[in-house]
């Protein structure tokens, strides 16, 4: 099979559907918007994997009359895959966030967490600008390869050790629209040609 193949010939099986991420999400965020009652609350998510995520969280929040004052999403956007379908261990920083993070409280906001390299990565780079804090929320923790010991204040679902695809997550720019969390045949872990 290759990736020219139908989306849904490509999908060897659902993982998480689209009503057990959406019970993940509201169950983050009351947890989150009690943790910040009152106060301004800095998003800072992860593209493009936590880019589904982060935007129905912020929803969530502000469905919350007892949540944060007001919830501000900023993106940042890295690297550590390639084409690969596992991490490389390199994290390279592919665009910073334009918004200032000193002397606010800061949700990093990630898809998933593996290695913890990146995460680890992004909080130094946030810790070193100064927020009144830093939590990190995570749609998915797979620690089955973790090699950074990683704070993980909000974790939504435990995800098996498998590459997983759709509501953000991606195989070579491909999948992350889906409305579920998916494993992918086999055979679909070709090189693309061209």
């Amino acid at each position: 099979m290759t990736l020219e193949h139908s989306y849904t010939e490509a999908v060897e099986s659902v993982i998480f559907d689209a009503d057990q991420i959406a019970e993940a999400v509201e169950r983050l965020a009351e947890r989150i918007a009690a943790d910040y009652r009152g106060q301004p609350l800095l998003l800072v998510a992860v593209l493009k994997g936590a880019l589904y995520f982060a935007a129905d969280l912020s929803r969530a929040l502000a469905r919350r009359v007892d949540g944060p004052s007001e919830v501000i999403v900023a993106y940042l956007t890295v690297s550590s895959y390639g084409n690969a379908h596992r991490s490389s261990g390199e994290v390279r920083l592919l665009k910073d966030t334009s918004t200032a993070v000193t002397g606010r409280q800061v949700l990093l906001v990630e898809d998933v967490v593996d290695n913890g390299l990146t995460l680890q990565y992004l909080r130094g780079r946030l810790l070193d600008r100064g927020p009144a804090s830093l939590r990190t929320c995570v749609l998915l923790d797979k620690p089955y390869r973790r090699f950074a010991d990683v704070p993980l204040e909000y974790v939504g679902m435990v995800a098996p050790d498998d590459f997983i695809v759709g509501y953000g997550l991606d195989y070579q720019e491909r999948f992350r629209n889906l409305p579920y969390l998916a494993r992918l045949c086999p055979g679909v872990f070709l090189e693309r040609k061209g």
